[in-house]
């Protein structure tokens, strides 16, 4: 066993018997991220990433992946950045993606990894929160630029940032305190070896989700809960062929289903890092693979283009997709192309928590979210946390061997989960006499575009500020293409007689709110639904979009 378990953090104490339950079931082990990284690109040297990009295309092995990723290793350790530390990495899927993943992995560092179109808000608040002493970024890329995060940052904002490693050049001078490396330095830097005396009790992940609040919150996750989650994902990776991944490696989605999952199986890695279905077409064809999963979104791009034939149908027999609602109107014209589809409910905190698997029915692979999975348990309860009867709609609670370990925010910890290890999803759900589960309305104030989720609570914020309009509600409104998007829905100020989105959106840009944030349809009401006591009742407002 390792050492002390690492206090910075105040990770929820899991009950004594579902521990126990856990290492008796080898969903728990002594196991580390970075041995199981270590031991199985070693384990398959010759496998491949492949990152289809029209800027920085690359080809090469696991053994090429695995010694760059250990002189990023060793380039962090000669900076004075030691095993333990915490690394926040900011990448499209590019090589270099690939290697800080690993390469931190490795190291026995705590990565942060941030999804590459968050822009300086977010970041900012990311680094300093997570008290990130390094910071692995491209130099800019679409809408962000990932230098001024760090030169344009105040002294307060980032406290314990020492390190900004950049993939290209800045032009301008990083902020007193922080010295900037160049990534391709890093070839001349020495291999460290892998780190040993890791505690699988220690958080190894800090991914940073929006959600209910404003800024993002930190999910923190242990060595023996992400692999966990690996011994989930295998056989329904293993079940489907090869794909190509568009979502992030940054993201929860893309970090599982890119980076780890293919490589613990030692299968060859697919990344295009801006997904565009022409040339997802063109990449299946070249590379013998399929594409779409992932987020209803991808798949559904390739189904819709006019040049998806039969050869593309051809090889993508399976595909699982998660991570947003995925239509049942989705699975029925997959299955005209002769694909089968399963569906997957999870999120960032409790990422596998039910699925449907390719030997259940139709129906039920395309009208559910399955049934829960093996070591995961479910209940539906009412407002007061009373089990509802079967065939009733209530809040879904999960807990299992691969529930995060709670929030860096205790008090968000303290909201979100109960003593006896149970997490309160704020999603509405119902279990059919089968006991498959299908998600019916969400409690949480998120939005989920294209797998990405959005803070209701930050775009309300924002706007509230605009003279224009007197009240305020984001909520999530049904997207044929990315499963939702954000509706702002307004009452408006006294003696004002119209808005326009064009409005909404620049003051979001002029607050600094991501563009993927932005409302792409505006309602104006003259009030609102609400509960007895004034609350706005947005589960109305959702209903009244998906019904329009």
């Amino acid at each position: 066993m390792a050492e002390a378990v690492d206090t910075r953090w105040p990770v929820r104490e899991v009950p004594a018997a579902l521990r126990a339950r856990y290492f008796a079931e080898r969903w728990w082990t002594d196991d580390t991220l970075g041995a199981l990284v270590d031991r199985s690109l070693q384990g398959a040297p010759g496998s491949t990433v492949n990152i289809w990009s029209e800027s920085r295309p690359w080809r090469g092995t696991y053994a090429q992946v695995r010694a760059d990723a250990l002189r990023l290793a060793g380039a962090l350790a000669e900076a004075g950045v030691e095993p333990g530390d915490v690394v926040a990495f900011q990448l499209p899927n590019w090589r270099e993606a690939v290697v800080a993943f690993y390469g931190l992995a490795m190291g026995g560092y705590v990565l942060v990894p941030i999804v590459h179109i968050y822009g300086h808000k977010e970041v900012r608040f990311i680094l300093r929160e997570s008290a990130a002493r390094a910071y692995i970024s491209a130099d800019a890329y679409g809408h962000v630029d990932y230098c001024d995060i760090v030169d344009g940052a105040a002294a307060e904002e980032l406290p314990d940032l020492e390190l900004h490693v950049v993939v290209g050049s800045c032009a301008g001078e990083p902020r007193t305190g922080v010295q900037r490396v160049a990534w391709d330095a890093l070839a001349q830097t020495d291999a460290a070896e892998p780190a040993s005396g890791v505690n699988p009790d220690d958080v190894c992940v800090l991914a940073y989700t929006s959600g209910t609040t404003s800024d993002p919150k930190g999910v923190m996750h242990t060595h023996r809960t992400l692999l966990a989650e690996l011994l989930h994902m295998r056989p329904m990776v293993a079940a489907a062929p090869p794909n190509l991944m568009g979502s992030p490696v940054t993201h929860a989605t893309g970090m599982l289903g890119a980076v780890l999952s293919p490589m613990e199986i030692g299968r060859d890695i697919h990344l295009i890092d801006r997904w565009d279905a022409t040339r997802a077409l063109e990449i299946m064809l070249e590379a013998d693979i399929g594409a779409g999963t992932g987020a209803a979104v991808f798949l559904a791009s390739v189904l819709d283009h006019p040049g998806f034939t039969a050869e593309h149908a051809r090889r993508i027999p399976r595909i699982g997709l998660g991570g947003a609602p995925v239509p049942p109107a989705l699975g029925a014209r997959a299955a005209a192309h002769g694909i089968a589809i399963i569906r997957a409910y999870g999120s960032t905190e409790h990422p596998s928590i039910t699925s449907s698997t390719f030997d259940d029915p139709a129906e039920k692979r395309h009208g559910t979210d399955g049934r829960p999975l093996t070591g995961v348990e479910i209940r539906l309860v009412d407002a007061d946390g009373t089990p509802v009867a079967p065939g009733e709609a209530g809040e879904i609670w999960s807990r299992g061997p691969d529930l995060c370990l709670g929030y860096t925010d205790p008090a968000l910890s303290a909201d979100a989960f109960d003593d006896d290890g149970w997490y309160r999803t704020g999603d509405m759900g119902v279990l059919d006499p089968d006991g498959f589960l299908t998600i019916t309305d969400r409690l949480k104030d998120v939005i989920i575009r294209g797998g990405e989720n959005i803070s209701a609570a930050e775009i309300e914020e924002a706007l509230a500020a605009l003279p224009q309009i007197a009240e305020v509600a984001a909520v999530a409104a049904p997207d044929a293409r990315l499963g939702e998007h954000v509706c702002a829905v307004v009452r408006l100020a006294p003696g004002v007689g119209s808005i326009d989105l064009a409005e909404i959106t620049a003051r979001l840009e002029q607050v600094g709110v991501a563009r993927q944030k932005w409302p792409e349809e505006l309602r104006v009401v003259s009030d609102f639904p609400r509960t007895a006591a004034g609350k706005i009742r947005k589960v109305d407002l959702r209903q009244q979009l998906r019904t329009d």
